[in-house]
């Protein structure tokens, strides 16, 4: 969750939402009660006047409702003026019925409880000083409710105990709901601290890892031409030894597949670098990728199973697909290896908005103890380690997702990735249907 959200769910902008619903709640219930008093109990209250301030309410709730649907943040200023509001009419309210000794007064209350959840203490400071000033108004000056046989005797303290448990439910249910949503807020963000914590820690470990992958690069051009030179030279001198020179032949092509996995480093940070994306169509990317894992892992199993109607897509080839994809198939070769297998299946899938890359592999599958651990461990013992995490850090880059579960034979995971993200519609859409 960005921090931008975190603010919303438990700063001024979520307060403001709230008094917004409580606004209207607030409006209904008034209503309700005015019109009881008034038409039920024939309490002679100013009933004009008690309306008149609820419209005022309700005009109010009409401007807040527009604003919280503005684009613009809404700033603490505007949560103490919405407080503000409402305080003024409630006080407005309990003048005509009562002042200080209508039970209704406590709700005065609420304001503060629900902006110290939320605001700062300046901000909470002015809401306290506003309900005190409320407070003393209506201690001082009110007008007292007229007699009434209800109020009489026994009668008048029966009603005002009434009106007493009245108030304690709508404060309790005010401020257990609104704490308990704030609650709720400061676990996900603590959820969310944590899993930004998490993945900087990858991060700065692939970072650590690209870091020295360049310099061995850099370095190991020089022995790599040193070498690419002096091969053919023995070659020539050696042409009588036919042994020999097959394992030379040998040896010059692996010195040339070590200068061409450089070349790629450099071209791939390059790419990096610049973000730009490669317009390749959908077979063709594939192809391109099986290619190159057939050259890693000859010894691999490979079966390859697209979703018919997929063919005229174009994607926009992000920087790190296409190693995220084969990081994964290299993985699913050496879990299935675990169970003397080789096999290792690529299925390519769109569902909805999503295109998948499924890696199926037969191996152990996933134990539960290598959830905590790190995603895709899949029981592998050999290698870096390293690989799904630069697939899983490609999937958060690409906004996607990273899925793994255990299946029957083995282990499957999902790279799941929007099409918004990869996909040139533009392109698909000539590809499928192409100028006559």
């Amino acid at each position: 969750m960005p921090h931008r959200q975190l603010k919303q769910h438990i700063g001024p902008f979520a307060l403001t939402r709230t008094l917004a619903w409580l606004r209207l709640c607030a409006i209904a219930g008034q209503s309700m009660a005015v019109m009881f008093c008034s038409w039920w109990m024939h309490i002679d209250i100013p009933t004009l006047s008690l309306l008149l301030g609820i419209d005022m309410l309700a005009v109010f709730a009409v401007f807040a409702a527009w604003r919280i649907s503005q684009p613009w943040p809404v700033r603490e200023w505007e949560t103490v003026c919405h407080v503000a509001a409402d305080t003024l009419v409630l006080g407005y309210l309990l003048y005509f019925t009562g002042g200080a000794s209508n039970p209704f007064v406590t709700l005065l209350l609420v304001p503060i409880a629900l902006s110290a959840a939320a605001l700062s203490v300046r901000a909470v400071l002015a809401v306290a000083t506003l309900a005190g000033a409320a407070y003393f108004v209506l201690w001082n000056w009110y007008i007292p409710l007229p007699e009434h046989e209800f109020m009489r005797d026994d009668h008048g303290f029966s009603l005002h105990v009434a009106g007493m448990a009245v108030n304690f439910v709508i404060t309790a249910l005010l401020l257990g709901f609104f704490i308990n949503r704030l609650a709720r807020a400061v676990h996900l963000q603590q959820l969310e601290v944590q899993r930004v914590r998490e993945r900087a820690l990858r991060d700065e470990g692939i970072l650590a890892i690209a870091t020295q992958a360049a310099g061995a690069a850099h370095e190991l051009n020089t022995p790599l031409s040193t070498m690419r030179t002096l091969l053919p030279e023995l070659r020539r001198e050696h042409a009588s030894d036919a042994a020999l020179d097959e394992d030379l032949v040998l040896l010059e092509g692996q010195v040339e597949r070590c200068r061409t996995i450089l070349r790629e480093m450099v071209a791939f940070g390059k790419t990096q670098l610049s973000q730009e994306s490669e317009r390749l169509a959908l077979p063709a990317f594939i192809h391109g990728c099986v290619e190159r894992f057939k050259l890693l892992r000859p010894e691999a199993e490979f079966e390859l199973q697209v979703q018919p109607g997929l063919e005229h897509i174009v994607l926009r080839t992000p920087p790190g697909l296409r190693h995220a994809l084969i990081n994964l198939l290299n993985n699913a070769v050496d879990a299935s290896a675990l169970r003397d297998s080789n096999s290792v299946t690529l299925e390519v899938r769109g569902e909805g908005p999503w295109l998948e890359w499924i890696v199926r592999d037969r191996g152990p599958g996933f134990t539960p103890t290598d959830a905590p651990a790190g995603i895709g461990q899949s029981g592998k013992l050999s290698g870096l380690g390293i690989g799904l995490a630069l697939a899983e850090a490609t999937a958060e880059r690409l906004t996607g997702e990273l899925v793994t579960r255990s299946t029957e034979h083995g282990a499957e995971m999902s790279l799941r990735l929007p099409m918004a993200a990869i996909v040139d519609y533009r392109a698909s859409e000539r590809s499928a249907y192409p100028a006559k």
